[in-house]
């Protein structure tokens, strides 16, 4: 069976699901704070327990938090390379060229992975875990303040939320057009470099394409099911405040404190 993009909802009854979605949105800002804060072994290894208890609160399964991450593995080995050869030349363990390898760009690099990771996995509970209609009405509520500067909440969430759902989409593009691209014989799965160069540079052009025709056909649809720009959205979704929220909002803190404290 095929398995499902990454960041597309996937019903269940977890708290992780009937948590509040502007709360939610909010505690996932909160965690990234707590992933940028973080500076320590220890702390790394308390950051990402507190992530695997939430994958198992969530019921959502391995494929639907590390589907994306297995994907994006040859960048997360590219930016380690990066840090590892470039970050620090001044205490280098060798000097080859403009490489210059040292223990400060092993451990930038190995957080730099660490915190892309969480950060991925952290999103993917979100965005599987709550509707595309409900994101909309999330983000409108947090960013609803910015309507003293006359900014349109409505229309700048509807866009953050598109953009967002367009993700795993534009990932089931690529794949299909990769597909193609290898049944015309690019070498995709070449040891050569070059080779590969030449198998990527053919599909950016398709990508694009299908960008574009994706857009220009959800453009329609909103139109023709009588969105308009003028219209204020007056379905907001009100936020609820339980006691699964408040909960959750004390751990996210108490993670925070002990991230910064502690570590």
């Amino acid at each position: 069976m095929k398995q499902l993009p990454n960041g597309i909802y996937i019903e269940g009854n977890s708290p992780i699901h009937t948590l509040d979605t502007t709360v939610k949105i909010v505690l996932l800002i909160l965690l990234i704070a707590a992933v940028i804060a973080t500076n320590s072994l220890l702390g790394y290894l308390v950051l990402f327990l507190f992530t695997a208890v939430i994958c198992v609160i969530s019921k959502l399964g391995l494929k639907a938090v590390l589907g994306s991450v297995l994907r994006l593995s040859w960048f997360f080995i590219t930016i380690f390379l990066m840090n590892l050869l470039f970050f620090n030349a001044e205490h280098a363990w060798v000097s080859f060229w403009i490489f210059n390898p040292s223990y400060d760009g092993f451990v930038q690099g190995i957080k730099v992975v660490a915190r892309v990771i969480a950060f991925l996995i952290l999103s993917n509970i979100v965005l599987a875990s709550t509707p595309p209609v409900e994101i909309t009405a999330g983000i409108e509520n947090i960013i609803s303040p910015l309507k003293c500067f006359k900014v349109p909440v409505s229309q700048l969430a509807l866009i953050l939320s598109v953009s967002i759902q367009f993700i795993p989409i534009l990932f089931e593009e690529t794949d299909m057009i990769k597909k193609a691209q290898t049944a015309r014989g690019a070498q995709f799965e070449s040891k050569r470099l070059m080779d590969k160069a030449k198998a990527v540079m053919p599909m950016v052009v398709p990508i694009f394409v299908a960008a574009f025709r994706r857009a220009d056909e959800l453009s329609l649809a909103m139109e023709a099911r009588g969105y308009r720009v003028d219209v204020p959205f007056k379905n907001r979704k009100v936020v609820h405040i339980g006691v699964n929220e408040i909960l959750s909002f004390l751990l996210c803190t108490a993670l925070i404190v002990v991230q910064n404290i502690v570590f």
